[in-house]
């Protein structure tokens, strides 16, 4: 549906704050996921904004599990992954123009045979299941795998140092990765949302109001962000697995030790990332320096028409009474 709802920033004229509001860029779009509600705005193919609205987290009264410190890590980016992918999915949609569907291929038509109205929900979760599985294999199999070799050639290492350069593998494949994915047109223009969505989020927190020109001036790295999270989560890995002792003998096992410590890795991270987002201070500087650093990579400076498209979905989110977003 399109919207051209109006809301302005609460927080107009007032002191910066920190805010609970978070993101996501999508298929030429921004969601925004406040405290109680979540909005995407998409720009369609006729140049008009459509803005989608619904309820999260019970209309903002969380269970104890995503507020207990540690345990709710684990859970909030569970539900993040989900809702994320089913964004992706949505936003994908919008962008197809009527009358323009291709004719299905036998296979597609056996799909659709065979699933009907839930065939989108079904590809979803595979591509969601295929994504998670890639990632195992690229941050834990391929690293634990590469080490392995290095160890029979070089002969034994300090657990430590196989720690370190497992890591330091892990990470250079991220980089490497979004590096080479801000390559392509559909992901770079991805990346310029994503920008858009960092700027939109300054701005609010900087109290100003929500305009194209005023958003434009702000920053596009942002300390709570994704990128930042994931960084965390394979840097806090190193030490995990040095206390834990993790297994180096046999790789899929380690992978397997490695997965089942995932929770642990992740509830630390989301912590850190919590910090960051909500002090500024020289502790939260340097957790955040490496994952700002990244984001050079994975956000772009966005365009006017991208930035109106952020706007519009914060400004579904802003709560009412412009305090219960507050950290």
């Amino acid at each position: 549906m399109s919207s051209d709802k109006n809301n302005s920033n609460p927080a107009v004229g007032g002191e910066k704050f920190k805010t609970r509001i978070g993101g996501q860029a999508v298929i030429e779009g921004v969601m925004m996921r406040g405290v109680g509600k979540a909005a995407m705005a998409c720009r369609l193919p006729n140049g008009t904004i459509d803005l989608e609205e619904w309820e999260i987290n019970g209309g903002g009264k969380l269970p104890w599990y995503r507020k207990t410190p540690f345990i709710r890590g684990i859970f909030s980016f569970v539900i993040s992954m989900i809702d994320g992918y089913k964004c992706l999915s949505r936003s994908a949609d919008k962008q197809m123009v009527d009358g323009e569907e291709e004719e299905m291929t036998k296979f597609e038509q056996w799909l659709d045979d065979k699933f009907g109205d839930k065939l989108m929900p079904v590809l979803t979760t595979i591509s969601m299941i295929v994504g998670v599985l890639l990632a195992i294999v690229l941050f834990m199999y391929v690293p634990s795998l590469i080490l392995k070799g290095l160890s029979a050639l070089f002969g034994g290492m300090p657990t430590v140092v196989k720690n370190i350069i497992e890591g330091l593998l892990k990470i250079a494949i991220f980089v490497g990765y979004t590096a080479l994915t801000a390559k392509m047109p559909d992901i770079g223009r991805t990346y310029e949302y994503h920008g858009a969505e960092h700027k939109t989020i300054a701005c609010y927190e900087h109290g100003e109001e929500l305009t194209p020109e005023n958003v434009a001036k702000h920053c596009r790295f942002h300390p709570r962000c994704g990128t930042s999270f994931i960084f965390l989560v394979l840097f806090i890995s190193i030490f995990i697995n040095t206390v834990f002792h993790v297994t180096w003998d046999i790789v899929l096992l380690r992978v397997l030790c490695k997965i089942a410590l995932l929770p642990i890795v992740t509830g630390i991270a989301f912590e850190l990332i919590m910090l960051a987002g909500k002090y500024d201070n020289i502790a939260t500087k340097i957790i955040s320096a490496p994952g700002l650093w990244i984001q050079r990579i994975t956000t772009s400076e966005p365009s006017r028409e991208q930035i109106e498209c952020a706007i519009a979905a914060m400004k579904a989110v802003i709560p009412e009474d412009g305090e219960s977003d507050k950290w």
